[in-house]
């Protein structure tokens, strides 16, 4: 019997072997496309800062903040590394923060490590960053406009992720969807609201400490 609240670090056996490997295959060549476009974009200057912030993500999701109905949930920071590195360097960084935890800390399967690393990472990143910078046009390019784009992206990315979640879930008959939607999209509706506010106080401590941070996030090319 499974858990009420399932969690995004899904443990082997979650999902069926056909989800999982097909995921490992979407994975593994978003990731080459993403190291791909990062090493002909990323200025060199930034990388550094991949690693930087590879760790402060690590670290950030050690700690749970609680929420109501004896839950709890933590940092994604998908959105957070594609803001400041950009969408394919955050891919990077998210892949790799996953992966350690899966490998090292056994927070997460291996079966289905390509299934939490598009989930938690691909989505954030890639997803979030669209809508961020869709975002950051329709509110203008002022810093504040940039934080509220940042807080509603970060929360959208957690959200999505839930519902995937739910859908693999039940595309691998591991329970049914009317189960399993509920259940993710209903705490992660105030898991997300965490991400959001982590994110954009985040941002906003770089802006007023090394607001260069982010006038060289501005001044590479992210587009595909």
């Amino acid at each position: 019997m499974l858990p009420t609240v399932f969690l995004l670090h899904a443990p082997d056996g979650f999902f069926s072997a056909p989800v999982s490997v097909a995921f490992w295959i979407v994975t593994g060549l978003v990731l080459a496309f993403s190291l791909k476009k990062a090493g002909e974009q990323l200025d060199e200057r930034a990388v550094p800062l991949m690693g930087v912030m590879a760790a402060f993500i690590f670290a950030a999701q050690m700690f749970n903040f609680t929420i109501p109905g004896g839950t709890s949930g933590h940092l994604l920071g998908g959105v957070l590394a594609a803001v400041l590195l950009g969408p394919w360097a955050g891919t990077i960084v998210m892949a790799c923060v996953v992966g350690v935890q899966a490998l090292v800390f056994q927070d997460g399967g291996l079966v289905v490590l390509g299934v939490n690393i598009f989930n938690m990472g691909i989505v954030g990143t890639l997803g979030g960053f669209w809508l961020y910078r869709s975002l950051c046009a329709a509110l203008g390019g002022e810093e504040r406009a940039r934080l509220v784009a940042a807080g509603v992206a970060a929360w959208v990315s957690v959200f999505v992720a839930a519902l995937l979640t739910a859908v693999q879930l039940a595309v691998s008959d591991t329970t049914d969807l009317s189960t399993a939607l509920p259940a993710m999209a209903g705490w992660h509706v105030l898991i997300g609201i965490g991400e959001a506010v982590i994110t954009v106080a985040a941002l906003s401590f770089i802006a007023a400490s090394r607001a260069d941070l982010l006038q060289l996030r501005d001044a590479r090319p992210v587009e595909a």
